[in-house]
């Protein structure tokens, strides 16, 4: 392959998209809390200082999905109501029930596909997460920023965030081309200030191995940035999915994870191909895997599986496929059982990423021997 230059970004817990995926997965974990039988399917918008929540529920469990909503947003770091955005916000709630068909569907023993779709799981062998390098280094220098805030160790920094990494491809390797970072701050504070003092506090989670010689950094390059958050710039759940998973790296079937559960399969059907995808890269089956799968709406197992190791296989892809055919119960039950996705593990990986996330006990993050 040429040289060629290669970008991916994360956001902050207090991106205002974030804020919302956050609200939207800590209701559903609060949900499955009670009973890990509930159907969700929860959206939320926060734009000023109104927060608007809305989706499909069936569930035995009673909740005060305000209560919830208005702790998230405290624990993120939005507590100061004259910053524009707070947990003393406007909550305006559109929550209904699930419909009678999808519910009927999503209640059977072995329930079928919670909607037609198409999802992607992906690893490879370029780093110890078996994740892309540049999406790896952007998620870890944004959860090192939001450390720093929440310790004090970088006075006047603020919720909303974001970093950038691009990273160059050529004969001699994989090194950081630049870095870019853009944090909310108090107006207290210059960004003359805060880029004097971050960036020595926080490139230490660079490893060394991706360092060839000097590289650009630019912080807040546009200036000051003191209103952030959905005061700023309207956040919706799910629009951060490539944030969510593989930086661009790979392919997303389109579909978002947060708010939903397991039966929906652009959730529990993400997870499961990355699961699989990391076992074969894991076991040395090949340097880098990608795998599809695809459902129709009430079906138990995938209509399709697809199985492509971009040439680095150790053994055919198409033997690849058949063994995970073999090994795998890839029907929505199996996937649920398998990875135990009942349980109410979700508001955790709703920022910096769902996947290589070894700070979390994840079941589609472990690895299994495949012989």
């Amino acid at each position: 392959m040429d040289n060629f230059l290669f970008t991916s970004e994360s956001v902050t817990e207090g991106h205002p998209d974030k804020v919302c995926d956050q609200i939207s997965d800590a209701i559903l974990d609060a949900y499955l809390t009670e009973d890990p039988y509930a159907k969700c399917a929860i959206e939320c918008m926060a734009t000023g200082n109104t927060l608007i929540i809305a989706g499909e529920v069936s569930s035995k469990a009673v909740i005060n999905i305000e209560k919830v909503a208005r702790k998230t947003i405290q624990e993120i770091g939005y507590t100061d109501s004259s910053s524009g955005f707070s947990d003393q916000c406007e909550i305006q709630l559109r929550v209904q029930k699930q419909s009678v068909e999808l519910n009927k569907n999503a209640s059977q023993k072995r329930p079928g596909a919670g909607d037609q779709g198409l999802m992607f799981g992906y690893a490879c062998d370029h780093t110890d997460e078996y994740m892309p390098v540049p999406i790896y280094l952007a998620q870890r220098l944004a959860r090192e920023l939001t450390q720093l805030r929440k310790s004090g160790a970088v006075p006047g920094l603020r919720p909303d965030g974001k970093t950038q990494v691009t990273m160059s491809y050529d004969d001699d390797g994989v090194y950081i081309h630049n870095v870019v970072i853009a944090t909310q701050h108090s107006k207290d504070i210059s960004t003359q200030e805060i880029s004097n003092t971050l960036w020595p506090k926080i490139k230490h989670v660079i490893p060394d191995e991706f360092i060839k010689s000097d590289f650009l950094v630019f912080i807040n390059a546009a200036g000051d940035f003191i209103t952030g958050g959905p005061a700023a710039d309207t956040g919706l759940t799910g629009r951060k999915i490539i944030v969510d998973t593989y930086g661009g790296w790979a392919r997303h079937g389109g579909g978002s994870f947060s708010g939903k559960d397991c039966t929906k399969v652009d959730r529990s059907g993400s997870y499961m191909t990355r699961y699989i995808a990391k076992n074969v890269v894991a076991s040395g089956m090949a340097k880098e895997c990608e795998i599809q799968i695809a459902f129709v709406i009430g079906e138990e197992k995938p209509v399709s599986v697809r199985v492509d190791t971009f040439g680095t296989g150790a053994v055919p892809d198409s033997k690849i496929e058949s063994y995970i055919n073999q090994r795998f119960d890839l029907s929505v039950y199996g996937i649920i059982e398998q990875l135990q996705l009942r349980k109410p593990v979700y508001k955790q990986v709703a920022a910096y990423g769902h996947f290589g996330r070894s700070d979390l006990n994840l079941t589609w993050e472990k690895i299994v021997k495949i012989d």
